[in-house]
């Protein structure tokens, strides 16, 4: 049942996100499920407006917003921000955790040595960069620690920037999510960061209704290549899902 505009207007209003529809379905059609696309919950009306305006964003104010935020520390030693890089119609969506040194440099995710295994593993999909997949990433800004090496996003890093995947997710509205890692998986699930990626793969998550699959981050891949076989197996469950949709 298609929800009432007006109701859908106060739900932006409130940080809630917007309706997410089934692709090839347009606002005025009715029949088909759909659901709300939740957003973290807001710690001030700001932070509330902001989470709204982000979800009436076109791509090109999606993008100049994320290039230019400064919602948290991270902006500060960036060179660039990454908004994300692929087809903006894909079935599929694979987000990963946050750009490390070599994205942080060229503005594009998954650009280094992960990226090139990331490749492979669209390549054994049948899949290419920018052909059918979507790529982007939790956070769009180098997290670096005290050390100067690259570390996971924090809970308020995170929170300021959902919004922005909330509404790629809606733009692009994929047929399925793949979460790269554990700190993708519990941002997008809503799970406590203890939670175990072992906990949360070979099975079918949502992310409102779309599905959800668990595997390993690249980076993580290229430390313990005797995963690959396990992660293999997640992306062929991906696959499956694809079936009918």
């Amino acid at each position: 049942m298609q929800m009432d505009p007006d109701k859908v207007r106060k739900l932006q209003q409130m940080g809630l996100g917007p309706v997410w529809q089934r692709r090839g379905q347009s606002s005025g059609e009715s029949g088909g499920g759909s659901a709300a696309i939740a957003l973290p919950a807001s710690e001030s009306p700001e932070e509330a407006a902001y989470a709204a305006s982000v979800m009436s964003m076109d791509w090109a104010m999606l993008e100049e917003n994320i290039r230019g935020c400064g919602r948290c520390g991270l902006c500060q030693g960036r060179t660039h921000a990454v908004p994300g890089v692929g087809d903006r119609k894909a079935r599929w969506l694979f987000v990963g955790e946050g750009p490390g040194r070599q994205e942080d440099s060229q503005g594009e995710p998954f650009v280094g040595p992960a990226g090139k295994l990331l490749d492979n593993m669209l390549r054994a999909l049948a899949l290419a960069r920018g052909a059918n997949t979507y790529i982007a990433n939790i956070v769009k800004c180098r997290p670096v620690g005290a050390d100067g090496r690259d570390r996971p996003p924090t809970a308020d890093e995170v929170a300021a920037c959902m919004p922005y995947l909330a509404r790629q997710v809606d733009l692009i509205r994929p047929d399925v999510i793949v979460a790269l890692g554990k700190t993708a998986a519990v941002s997008l699930l809503g799970l406590p960061a203890d939670t175990s990626l072992a906990s949360l793969r070979d099975k079918i998550h949502h992310y409102a209704d779309l599905p959800l699959i668990v595997t390993y981050h690249p980076a993580y891949l290229l430390r313990q290549p005797a995963d690959k076989a396990k992660s293999w197996r997640d992306l062929c469950l991906a696959k499956s899902l694809l079936n009918g949709r």
